[in-house]
């Protein structure tokens, strides 16, 4: 039986020898070889289908590229595998049923297939070279690889399924581990030629050469063989060519598919940034918020129906009070509170503001409640936004609802700022927690839409100006420029230093700066007196530069008034206090930041105290004979008190330049404020020219409600100037001039409406205050000034400097046109030289003025005519009477003084005990005749009269009194007399004044002597003369003016 099975194994191996042979002489193609191969070796060493196809590709173009099947599911996978196995069955029956077939003959090609049926043969010795004896089966890929048009039995053989799966299973059935080292392509082609007895592929023969010396040469063949041999050779050619025209179509084919994957790679790409960047859109930003100007809640451009609350606790705190900065009365429970107050007991508070159109929303500043006493303030607060005002949504920060913090003072503005703005018309503030009650005061932060409608934030100003905040630096940077522009007109110079060393820079605009011309007026502008008022700082640098472009551009107005007035602009009087509130900036300081020097002075109220002077001197009747009504001298030991250095400064330059008009800028309201500032104190005025009020007993002092009621009687009669009506007009020439100043429909800044509609108030009326700047300008200097609060807001924000700059143009320049109302002239003695110092009075108003040391002087006065008296020291004085017309432009009027013997008449009252000089000497009296002028019978009758002593005595005394009132009356007469005739011989100075009037001249009056006498003599029947005692006694009993704490000699001045 082994005999026998031996037997059989070995004829077996000798059959696969012989058809091993006929297969490689069939076969003789290399590319054949080669092909079967590398495709029999990623399948016996398991790699992957990708490797595979790859190999074969490079190795023989002209195999067809295998494409890889798409995915298959579970269910198909197992489907696949369950009918692989059914037809594994069937051909393995197939086979079985076709068992000990003839030769084949070399033409068919497909049998060549049935040597996998003797696999079953191999698998019997478990050797290690079991592997090695499969490979006959794999040639029967190469008719898949080289598909041949009349190959049609070829696909049926090489169907793939006999794949890598299989084979590796039937290796574990049998026990043999695949080979995991996939050997290289020259080692297969090395084994392939020792198997095949080849020892070079070189010297391979071709055609029907043999193959080695040891192997069988087939010389002998039929026709048949040879005409299939060429048959196939020429079908090979064919094939060769269809497969290079294929791998072009396949070369193109991968080539648009390439282009095509790219330009779907770079369209998905593109997509997928754009979503990316979508994405990053919807994602919050931490950086830097949007900057938006405020709304208008301080400025007033919101109006009050755009404010609305939840609630309010009474009038005085309604949601118009909710402004930014906005100050209480006095009174802290009455109709004007410094913040909006809720009603405590509700339970849902909020604070809304309308814009009245869709904003950019980018924040909300918050404040505490303005009081003396009490500590209100929000602490914690949510924010909502709507467009219907119905609808409401609280403002998140990506998690949950945006809590943000409040104030923690009621002073200090807070400022909150949102990531990213906000598109709605109305905000509102919930407060959270507060401190005492809930009290709050906002500003909105927002940007205007773009939009073709205007709103009130969208000013495009004429002027090419540079609308922008300065610091010290930057302020200082601008004037060298505009004084570099235009070195003919302007001067830079500085009027002295701050206490912290800071220049207090003024610029010089005129024809001839640096000199005083005779004839031309002085004028002024102000500001920065208070740090944090920087509006006026801001004016006056924007209108240096536009006088200094205007003037370059040949601007007649502008022109008139470069040549015809030296304007001096100090846009900072305060520039420690400035720098101060300019690192908080715009919205960020509270209402006192920076209103002080750095020493706490407030520098308008820092003047000496002048206006109690005057009315002490007026209740005791020394004006003007002891203290004048003008250039009031400076209390003693005043600039060694306590004094800021800025006001030493700003008193020196006023007191060195002869100034006639000028006003200092300030903020906080919006209206024009008018001396005095001051408010007369309630004091008796008990004078020696109304001694007949007096009665003995009686006490003068009066209590609070007697002057309450004094003042509602006379009115404005205790806070007028004697140049009230000159000042009004000055203050009307800038607010009607101004763009909106006079809008007071709704009221002013803080309180209702306090100028009647004019936007002017007298400043004692308002808030009177004690050593102002006016009031001393009025009283020492020659100059007229007022103060000009330019708005609600001290320090608004840049982008609302064009619309500031707007409104206060004309006003600014109108003003400064106010300079030529009046009169002017130049006092001059006999020679022509001209007399500084010259007293210039008007009659009717109880304030004179001065020449400069050039002799001119300009009186600020309403058309009018006027009797105007100049007098000085050693000459006589002279009277003309001066038209002021309505035509611009001042009215002339000159003086020429001629010397007089007052100095020697001085000395003889020096002699005399400063009394006045009796001129009438007394005349020896008549025969027949007593002094009294009766006769002498009747003086005897009196002297000898037994009862009559004690009434003889008081007739006489009587008489005397009579007949010295009659001598002093016969005296005036003379005096007249002698005026008229010295008026009708005597050639006058002038005859006629330069003054334009329709029919109307005026005559010079010359007088001869000085008034002194009859000022000191008055005519009244009525008045009697005190002796020196009552004088004194009078003197001695009057007390200091109230409120008003000095010790001065007045009869030092």
């Amino acid at each position: 039986m082994r005999g026998a099975l031996l037997g059989l194994s070995v004829s077996l191996a000798l059959c696969c020898c012989v058809l091993g042979w006929d297969g490689g002489v069939e076969g003789q193609d290399t590319t054949g070889v080669q092909t079967q191969v590398r495709q029999a070796g990623p399948v016996e060493h398991g790699i992957e289908w990708e490797e595979e196809r790859e190999d074969i590709m490079m190795d023989d173009p002209g195999v067809e590229e295998i494409k890889p099947k798409k995915k298959k599911s579970i269910e198909e996978v197992e489907a696949a595998r369950a009918k692989k196995a059914a037809e594994k069955e069937a051909k393995a029956k197939k086979q079985k049923a076709n068992k000990a077939p003839k030769a084949p003959k070399p033409t068919k090609k497909p049998k060549a297939t049935k040597a996998p049926k003797k696999l079953k043969a191999t698998k019997a010795p478990k050797t290690t070279k079991a592997p090695k004896a499969t490979k006959a089966p794999k040639t029967t890929k190469a008719p898949k690889a080289t598909k041949a048009p009349k190959a049609t039995k070829a696909p049926k053989v090489t169907k793939p399924k006999a794949t890598k799966a299989s084979k590796t299973t039937a290796w574990k059935e049998e026990g043999v581990k695949p080979v995991t080292r996939r050997p290289s392509l020259e080692e297969d082609e090395e084994k392939l030629l020792i198997e095949l007895g080849w020892d070079r592929l070189d010297s391979r023969p071709s055609g029907h050469t043999p193959l080695s010396a040891g192997s069988k040469t087939l010389t002998e063949h039929g026709q048949d063989y040879w005409d299939t041999k060429l048959d196939r050779e020429r079908t090979t050619t064919e094939v060769i060519m269809y497969v290079s025209v294929a791998a072009k179509q396949l070369e193109e084919e991968a080539e648009k598919a390439r282009k095509e994957k790219e330009k779907k790679v770079k369209q998905l790409r593109k997509k997928w940034e754009e979503e990316e960047e979508e994405r990053l859109r919807k994602i919050p930003v931490h950086a830097e918020p949007k900057k938006c100007p405020p709304l208008g809640l301080e400025s007033h451009r919101v109006d009050d129906d755009q404010l609305l609350a939840s609630s309010q606790s009474h009038h005085g705190f309604s949601a118009q009070r909710g402004r930014l900065n906005m100050q209480s009365s006095g009174n802290e429970e009455g109709v004007y509170g410094g913040a909006w107050c809720a009603e405590p007991e509700e339970k849902n508070h909020w604070f809304e503001v309308d814009a009245r159109r869709e904003v950019e929303f980018t924040g909300v500043i918050v404040q505490g409640r303005n009081s003396d006493t009490a500590e209100d303030f929000v602490s914690t607060f949510y924010v909502s936004f709507s467009n219907d005002s119905r609808d409401w949504m609280v403002l998140h920060d990506g998690y949950a609802e945006w809590l943000f913090y409040g104030n923690v003072d009621r002073d200090s503005p807070v400022m909150v700022q949102f990531d990213w703005p906000t598109v709605a018309r109305y905000i509102r503030v919930l407060p959270q927690s507060w401190n005492g009650s809930l009290c709050l005061r906002v500003e909105v932060m927002a940007c205007q839409l773009t939009s073709s409608f205007r709103s009130e934030n969208e000013v495009n100003p004429t002027d090419n100006l540079d609308f922008r905040h300065h610091n010290y630096k930057d302020m200082r940077q601008m004037m060298k420029v505009i004084n570099e522009e235009c070195p003919n007109i302007t001067r830079i110079y500085n009027i002295g230093k701050s206490s912290a060393g800071l220049k207090m820079y003024a610029m010089e605009i005129s024809d001839n700066p640096g000199e005083h011309q005779t004839g031309e007026p002085e004028f002024r502008y102000t500001a920065g007196l208070h740090g944090n008022e920087a509006l006026g700082r801001e004016l006056l640098l924007l209108l240096m530069q536009f006088m200094c472009k205007e003037y370059n551009e040949n601007n007649p107005r502008v022109r008139r008034l470069v040549e015809g007035v030296r304007i001096h602009l100090v846009p900072s009087l305060n520039p420690d206090a400035y720098e101060l509130a300019y690192e908080m900036g715009s919205e960020m300081g509270n209402w006192g930041l920076g209103h002080w020097t750095e020493e706490g002075y407030d520098i308008f109220q820092n003047f000496p105290d002048l206006n109690s002077v005057l009315w002490g001197a007026e209740d005791r009747g020394w004006v003007p004979r002891i203290v004048p009504n003008h250039h009031i001298p400076l209390p003693e030991n005043f600039l060694n008190g306590s004094v800021a250095l800025e006001t030493k400064a700003i008193i020196n330059w006023m007191e060195r330049t002869p100034f006639v008009l000028g006003a200092n800028l300030q903020g906080g309201e919006k209206v024009v404020a008018y001396p005095f500032d001051m408010q007369r104190p309630p004091k008796a005025t008990g004078t020696l020219g109304s001694r007949r009020e007096l009665r003995p007993g009686v006490n003068h002092e009066m209590n609070e409600e007697t002057w309450a009621r004094m003042q509602r009687q006379n009115g404005d009669a205790l806070r007028e100037t004697s140049d009230d009506t000159m000042f009004r007009w000055l203050a009307m020439s800038y607010a009607h001039s101004h763009l909106t100043m006079t809008e007071t429909q709704r009221g002013s800044c803080h309180t209702d409406d306090i100028s009647g509609g004019q936007g002017i108030i007298n400043r004692a009326s308002w808030k009177p205050v004690v050593g102002s700047m006016n009031d001393f300008s009025y009283l020492h200097t020659n100059c007229f000034e007022l103060s000009v609060f330019l708005g609600c807001d001290k320090f608004p924000h840049e982008s609302e400097l064009p619309l500031e700059w707007e409104n206060n143009r004309e006003a600014l320049l109108s003003f400064i046109e106010q300079v030529h109302r009046g009169i002017k002239g130049i006092v001059r003695d006999m020679e022509g030289k001209p007399l500084a110092n010259a007293t210039i009075s008007v009659d009717g108003v109880k304030h004179d003025v001065k020449t400069a040391a050039a002799g001119d002087y300009w009186r600020l006065l309403n058309p009018g005519e006027y009797r105007v008296t100049a007098r000085v020291d050693g000459h006589t004085l002279q009277t003309r009477l001066c038209i002021v017309g309505y035509d611009s432009g001042a009215t002339p009027c000159s003086f020429t003084l001629a010397k007089s013997n007052w100095d020697r008449i001085k000395q003889i009252m020096v002699l005399h005990g400063k009394r006045p000089i009796r001129l009438v000497t007394k005349a020896p009296p008549r025969v027949g005749s007593d002094i009294s002028g009766g006769s002498v019978g009747s003086v005897d009758a009196t002297k000898t009269g037994a009862t009559g002593g004690m009434g003889g005595t008081s007739a006489n005394s009587h008489n005397a009194e009579r007949l010295r009132r009659l001598r002093l009356m016969r005296l005036r007469k003379m005096h007249q007399q002698r005026l008229r005739y010295n008026f009708s011989t005597t050639t006058p100075v002038a005859t006629t004044t330069t003054t334009v009037a329709p029919t109307t001249t005026a005559e010079l009056e010359t007088e001869s002597t000085t008034s002194w006498y009859d000022s000191w003599f008055p005519v009244e029947s009525s008045y009697t003369e005190p002796t020196p005692a009552e004088v004194f006694t009078e003197i001695q009993e009057s007390e200091p003016t109230q409120d008003y704490t000095f010790e001065y000699k007045f009869e030092d001045y």
